[in-house]
This record gives structure tokens, C-alpha cells and sequence, in this order.
């Protein structure tokens, strides 16, 4: 497990963790963060992935605006982050996602998921980039605006049914719009439901979707 720079399409250099299996990888994983930038959460997804046998990178998408970002999710610390997303830009974000996936891509076919707004970039990515093999999002309050997009490569959508951030209209027009996508939605569970360091984490959903995430790995990335 280590961090190191990576260069973007634009010449952009920007931050990433980068989590190694053991053994010959099984693939290559490209984890999307939150708003909430490579924190301790992601790291951790990162390190269950090259447990499970993959490389897995997660870049630092918020570089652009303030390099090496991180925060966790008290009350603040979540303001300070929601107040970055009026300078963010999705595009460039797609440039760093991209700058991920060629770094992985020795390992094998690669994969995508991502939480919360790496989530609705996870969508993008299966969506408008060439060689990802699947795509896993979490709770991406964003996909119902780029619901008419074709992925290119299979995808999973999980949602919360109890999100405050993402209201029933949200996914189910997301479910109702992408039928080519596996949806799953968990009920009494709310925004966040993955993170094990929140408190809407909720383990049963929680060990739920990892593991249909990983049997799409699995599946998808042979």
C-alpha cells in the first residue's frame, strides 16, 4: 500500500493510493471517493480489494482544486466538503479516473466503483470511457441527470432506500431509465450505507452489496 502521482490525459499530475494483492492480481480496481477525498474509508476499500486478490488505485480526484484533501465526517468537515463540489468539474474528474485505469491496467481487465459523488462518476465512467469491464456505484445521488447515457460495460446500482440525499424519485427513475443496469435497492437503510466510520452504516446491506460487487468482479474481470 502506497501513495503516488499519476498524470491525466491534460498533464494534470495528481495524487493516488495505490493497494497491491499478495499475489499475480486478479485485475485492477479503480475506487472513486466521496466528496470527502482519499480518507481513511477509501484507503480501506482500496486494501479490502488487493486482499481480495486485485490492484486497486484510488485517485485524488480533489487535487485539482486542493491537493491532498481529506477529511472525515463530522458535522464541519462535511461542509468544508460539500463547499469544494462549487468548483468541481466532472470532466476533468473523468481525465483522472482514466489516469487510474492506465495505471492499473497491467494487472488485467479493470473495474470501477465509486461512493456518493464516486458513485455518479462511476456511472460516467462505465458510460463515456473505454476499457472498463464493469462498474460498481454506491448511493450516486447524480445518475438520474445521465440516466440517458449507454454504459458501455456491465453495471451495478446500489441505492439506500431511506437516503435523505437521494429521495425514492431519484432512483427509480434511475431504475426505471437504465434497465440495462442491476439494480438493488436496501431497504431501512440510509446515505452512506457502506461506510463502516459513519453513523448510517448498516453491516447487513452493507456485506450485502460488497459481495454482489465482487462477484461482478469476478465475473466481469476473469
Amino acid at each position: 500500500m502506497k501513495t503516488l502521482t499519476i498524470s491525466a490525459l491534460d498533464g494534470f499530475q495528481l495524487g493516488a493510493y495505490l493497494a497491491e494483492p499478495a499475489g499475480e492480481p486478479l485485475g485492477g480496481i479503480v475506487v472513486v471517493q466521496e466528496i470527502f477525498g482519499v480518507n481513511a474509508h477509501i484507503r480501506s476499500i482500496c486494501d479490502r480489494f488487493a486482499e481480495a486478490g486485485y490492484m486497486a488505485i484510488a485517485p485524488a480526484i480533489f487535487d485539482r482544486m486542493t491537493p491532498g484533501f481529506e477529511v472525515g465526517y463530522a458535522p464541519k468537515e462535511i461542509e468544508h466538503a460539500k463547499g469544494l463540489m462549487q468548483e468541481f468539474d466532472i470532466k476533468s474528474s473523468l481525465l483522472d479516473i482514466e489516469a487510474a485505469r492506465t495505471r492499473v491496467c497491467a494487472a488485467g481487465n479493470v473495474g470501477v466503483v465509486g461512493f456518493c459523488l464516486g458513485g455518479s462518476l462511476t456511472w460516467l465512467a462505465a458510460t463515456r470511457l473505454d476499457g472498463f469491464s464493469a462498474a460498481s456505484s454506491f448511493y450516486g445521488g447524480m445518475v438520474n441527470q445521465f440516466s440517458s447515457e449507454t454504459p458501455r460495460c456491465p453495471v451495478q446500482l446500489h441505492y439506500g432506500a431511506d437516503d435523505a440525499s437521494i429521495p425514492a424519485e431519484n432512483y427509480l427513475s434511475v431504475r426505471n431509465q437504465c434497465p440495462e443496469a442491476a439494480f438493488y435497492l436496501y431497504e431501512n437503510v440510509g446515505h452512506g450505507f457502506n461506510c463502516d466510520q459513519r453513523g448510517s452504516y448498516a453491516p447487513e446491506a452493507a456485506a450485502l452489496a460488497w459481495d454482489r460487487t465482487l462477484q461482478l468482479f469476478e465475473s466481469a474481470l476473469g
